[in-house]
């Protein structure tokens, strides 16, 4: 293949076991909500790794356990669900190409649905989760358990998703942890708990409580020292006379 035929965004993946699966998505964005609701989903649940989606637009890093280095957007299956899990954001100029790669791919499975997973910024301390779909029926199969958005717009990668499977013909959720603009584990939790109703799933979310008290406890300790740094008296160097 020349560097001419390779795709924008190359989907490389095992076949699925199986026709009908939901798919989970969950990238970088507001809070991280996305990214760490399924990292943890995938974890509790034990999914397998089943391939990778790489792009020449990606920006040009990996992240790494133990010197283990992983690809940034891995592709996951367990059952009747797939997870696409990112570590990195994507650009709003290539929203588009991810977007139509996920789902040319899915296309000769006959997805049963497809559900975004991101945050939804509010400066509100309640961490509820809001939600939206391709279409009405979706919402209702929620019920109480997110608030639909009454009007407005999304944007990012999930809003793109979301528009395509619309497009096609594809059923869509999109689920928005409320959050700050920071890792916000809480959010995350939330956002399980509505899979949890949604598929039920059972899944303890306590591991992401104890996630969020240690950043919460590590931002603690950055605002006190701000706060000292700020209170100490600012020592400036003695001006030495000019001479000319």
């Amino acid at each position: 293949m020349t560097p001419s035929q390779i795709p924008d965004v190359l989907v490389q993946a095992r076949p699925l076991t199986s026709e009908g699966s939901a798919i989970l998505i969950g990238f970088p964005g507001s809070g991280l909500v996305g990214s760490i609701a399924l990292s943890y989903l995938v974890e509790k649940l034990g999914f397998d790794s089943i391939g990778t989606m790489t792009s020449k637009y990606f920006p040009p890093m990996a992240m790494m356990s133990e010197g283990v280095i992983a690809v940034p957007v891995r592709i996951y299956e367990k059952g009747k669900f797939v997870a696409i899990l990112a570590d990195i954001p994507i650009h709003p100029q290539i929203c588009y190409e991810v977007s139509n790669a996920i789902l040319d791919w899915l296309a000769p499975y006959n997805v049963s649905e497809v559900v975004t997973l991101a945050g939804i910024i509010t400066n509100e301390p309640e961490k509820r989760v809001f939600s939206v779909a391709t279409e009405k029926p979706l919402l209702d199969r929620l019920g109480d358990s997110a608030i639909r958005l009454p009007i407005g717009s999304i944007s990012g990668i999930a809003s793109s998703i979301l528009t395509e499977c619309k497009i096609r013909g594809i059923p869509g959720i999109g689920l928005l942890g409320e959050t700050i603009n920071a890792p916000d584990p809480r959010a995350a939790a939330k956002t399980v708990d509505v899979l949890n109703i949604l598929y039920n799933l059972q899944i303890e979310t306590s591991g992401l409580i104890e996630q969020a008290e240690e950043i919460e406890a590590q931002m603690h300790r950055l605002a006190e020292d701000v706060q000292t740094a700020e209170e100490q008296p600012v020592r400036k160097e003695p001006q030495l006379p000019m001479y000319g």
